[in-house]
């Protein structure tokens, strides 16, 4: 992906710094996925959701509404598809479930 975009703006990569943004890269997903869990635990729940999605945006206020109007625009989607399938008797579909956000169980390795 570096290099592509590299080639499109005409700019040089190193090894060094390709190695150096998926290092940092990788430590801010792992922290990520270590603060989805710590949320979605507080709550009292096993599952992370987009609650704790919109949680973990909340010091970027652009991002958080970015987030939650896309949000608002599924459930409303997936409300319209569940109105439509409990006509034909059929079951829903499920909005704002979220998967476990996945590794990340260790401590934290980075400062960001």
């Amino acid at each position: 992906m570096v290099d592509e975009e590299s080639m499109r703006r005409n700019l040089n990569a190193t090894p060094q710094f390709i190695g150096a943004l998926t290092e940092l890269v990788w430590t801010q997903i792992e922290n990520v996925a270590v603060d989805l869990e710590s949320f979605s635990r507080h709550a009292g729940r096993s599952t992370v959701t987009t609650d704790d999605v919109l949680l973990l945006a909340r010091k970027n206020p652009d991002l958080q509404q970015l987030m939650g109007d896309y949000v608002d625009r599924l459930k409303a989607t997936a409300g319209t598809a569940e109105t439509t399938n409990s006509r034909r008797g059929g079951g829903g579909a499920r909005a704002g479930r979220a998967g476990r956000a996945g590794g990340g169980r260790g401590g934290r390795t980075g400062g960001a």
